[in-house]
């Protein structure tokens, strides 16, 4: 692979550390800010909410700005956000900053993605977008257990300093690597055919699967940390060792979910969503013992990206001849099921559920989601639409 795809890679790494290693300090955090832990989750929503809207936003206003600036204005912006999360004097300063680097984020993976497909052949342009989505996996792997490792031992505002260190790595790859030559467009089918695809019933109904598996993954995942020690009595030190087991899971669910989203990704998609439901009923059933639940765990966060996979392709497929609105709503799709799934998860606890309680909202999430796939998979078959060919650029 080209350096330059290396560059893109350290930055997605350093954007997804900084989105969830808030999960694995979320009680420091919130002792160190004087707010309760619910409250503190809302770094989580506000975050979410960042990329969901504020990451579009932002790639619309900047369209005439070459993509290699505006990937190091967007790294050096991340840069700056962590250096005032480290010092951020209380919740509210703490929370402003956050979605402000959490905008950055949002616009650096659609440019990101542009960027990578410009700088291989087409035949290599799929392992490329891989390559980038992978800094996102392998931050859950490392990223997130490290940020956590040196909370724990050091203060949650030295995880935000160590972040600091990874942007000024990511801002220099991108300064020094990404060729400044190189013009990228995407084609562009127009505003009123970009809007038109997302009537198709298998984008509407995907959209809807995306919301409800973030709902089953971020319920407990936002308050892993004091799930796993109030409950399943776990110590601090052994928490990031369990979110490292969970980001391997969840690398393995990435390539499963590839190989499962074939001819017949929807009878794929339904088991993965029916399987998923299961192993959240297993996960409140063994969250007191710490051996079945960390194997649980493992197995929840590789099916969850195995889903994940499986519903982007097929909303790809689907959009393939006006993709950019579409592609733009996956990860506004994904974030603002974050953000939901972390107000819900608040609520639960202020009104006096426990921690233990939160995988249940997955369960019921998760029927929804079989329900949905179920007659959005009936209804495809009774169709006679077959997936559109891409659009030619022009």
């Amino acid at each position: 692979m080209p350096l330059p795809l290396i560059a893109l890679f350290i930055a997605a790494f350093a954007f997804g550390t900084t989105e969830f290693v808030i999960a694995g300090v979320l009680p420091q955090v919130a002792g160190g800010l004087g707010v309760s832990v619910p409250t503190a989750g809302y770094l989580v929503s506000g975050y979410a909410l960042g990329i969901a809207v504020g990451g579009p936003l932002l790639t619309l206003a900047t369209p005439k700005v070459a993509r290699k600036t505006l990937l190091l204005w967007l790294t050096l912006v991340f840069t700056l956000g962590q250096v005032a999360c480290a010092l951020a004097p209380d919740f509210f300063s703490m929370l402003a900053l956050r979605v402000a680097v959490a905008v950055a984020h949002g616009t650096y993976f659609g440019v990101a993605m542009v960027v990578a497909t410009s700088l291989v052949s087409e035949a290599r342009r799929g392992m490329a977008v891989a390559l980038v989505l992978a800094g996102l996996t392998v931050s859950g792997i490392v990223g997130v257990p490290a940020g956590t490792a040196i909370g724990n031992a050091w203060g949650w505002r030295a995880t935000f300093w160590t972040m600091t260190a990874l942007g000024v790595l990511a801002a220099a790859a991108i300064a020094l690597l990404i060729p400044s030559s190189r013009v990228v467009t995407a084609p562009h089918a127009g505003l009123r055919r970009e809007i038109g695809v997302l009537g198709r019933q298998q984008v509407w109904t995907s959209l809807i699967v995306m919301l409800m598996l973030m709902m089953g993954q971020f319920v407990p995942y936002t308050y892993i940390t004091p799930l796993l020690e109030e409950v399943t009595g776990l110590t601090s030190q052994a928490v990031p060792w369990v979110l490292l087991a969970s980001g391997i899971g969840a690398t393995l669910g990435v390539f499963i979910g590839g190989k499962l989203a074939g001819p017949r990704l929807m009878a794929a998609l339904v088991a993965m969503l029916a399987l998923q439901g299961i192993v959240l009923a297993a996960m409140y059933a063994v969250s007191p013992y710490p051996l079945p639940m960390v194997v649980v765990i493992v197995v929840w966060g590789g099916v969850n990206f195995a889903i994940g996979t499986a519903v982007q392709t097929r909303i790809l497929r689907w959009t393939a001849d006006a993709p950019n609105l579409a592609s733009s709503l996956i990860p506004s799709g994904f974030n603002v099921g974050i953000a939901l799934a972390a107000f819900v998860g608040a609520t639960m606890l202020n009104a006096g559920l426990s921690y233990r309680s939160l995988p249940l909202v997955g369960v019921a999430a998760m029927a929804v989601a079989v329900v949905t796939a179920c007659l959005s998979y009936a209804a495809e078959r009774r169709s006679t639409m077959t997936p559109p060919a891409s659009a030619a650029a022009g």
